[in-house]
């Protein structure tokens, strides 16, 4: 048995060994990641104590998933939460409001004790390419161009080697109303990347996770272990 079947043979078994690690992370990872935040320094300690929870989406059945799975994680801490399917008319939903309209429905709020309003939206999707192979060049022998090569070849033969997948950019506000001014504030805004959904119950289950450990970490929402 000469050398190059052998280092082959190597190449083959690392593959295999890779493919079936990555395979046991995504099974255990989030396909959601926060690529970024933001506090308003004024409002360093602010906890809310009745908050709406909105959902900006055309697709009604994520829309109350989301919004029910949020609020339940902030009554389970203690908050008062409620979830815009239910308040909000469906004559502010179907129909687009005027700045005067949706002062309206702040001052709405306001008369039934909200003092904060959490709103969620999908800012942009962008299609990207992938291998369809992931293999980790980390590998004594995928420093050589031989096995680099001999791995990467299928790019020439394979018209499938290639993946589209979808990256969503999705965008939580956190707003303070004020009882006196009738105004609302920023508090806190963060962005997460969510990666080619396709289970719609998962991925809403991923997506309150990630926000519900960042709002944690800015001391927003207490731990339920506290």
């Amino acid at each position: 048995m000469n050398s190059s079947f052998k280092i082959r043979q190597l190449i083959r078994y690392y593959k295999d060994l890779i493919l079936i690690s990555l395979t046991l992370l995504f099974l255990n990872c989030s396909s959601v990641k926060m690529t970024g935040s933001w506090r308003n320094e004024s409002y360093q300690k602010y906890i809310p104590e009745k908050i709406l929870i909105i959902g900006v989406t055309p697709n009604l059945t994520a829309q109350m998933i989301f919004e029910d799975k949020l609020a339940n994680e902030f009554r389970l801490r203690g908050i008062l939460a409620s979830t815009s399917t239910l308040i909000f008319p469906e004559r502010f939903i179907e129909n687009k409001q005027s700045e005067l309209q949706i002062q309206e429905e702040i001052d709405n709020l306001l008369d039934q004790e909200f003092d904060a309003i959490l709103v969620t939206a999908v800012r942009g999707v962008d299609e990207r390419q992938a291998y369809s192979e992931g293999y980790a060049k980390t590998d004594y022998y995928w420093r050589r161009f031989k096995g680099y090569y001999f791995v990467y070849q299928d790019i020439y033969y394979n018209p499938g080697y290639y993946e589209k997948y979808n990256v969503y950019h999705i965008e939580s506000s956190l707003f303070h109303l004020n009882p006196l001014s009738g105004e609302s504030s920023l508090v806190w805004v963060a962005n997460f990347d969510m990666v080619d959904p396709q289970d719609l119950g998962s991925s809403v289950n991923d997506y309150v996770e990630n926000m519900v450990k960042a709002l944690e970490k800015e001391g927003i929402l207490v731990s339920k272990g506290n």
